[in-house]
């Protein structure tokens, strides 16, 4: 499912493809339910997407390599 989020560090918008977003979880999470518990079969980093417009690409950038 594509998701629309404006990330919380860039100010970024963006439309993304999400896997294994489905309506039914993004409405469970709007009626309070822990974003994990609604969208177990969405990766973590995706999640975040959702909720914060953060992109991999993003954290990757802020965080570094966390290998080194």
């Amino acid at each position: 499912m594509l998701w629309e989020a404006t990330s919380i560090l860039t100010g970024k918008t963006r439309i993304i493809f999400v896997p294994n977003l489905t309506a039914g979880g993004i409405a469970r999470w709007k009626m309070g339910e822990n974003i994990q518990d609604a969208m177990p079969d969405v990766a973590p980093e995706w999640r975040e997407f959702v909720m914060t417009g953060i992109t991999p690409a993003e954290w990757s950038n802020m965080i570094g390599d966390e290998e080194e």
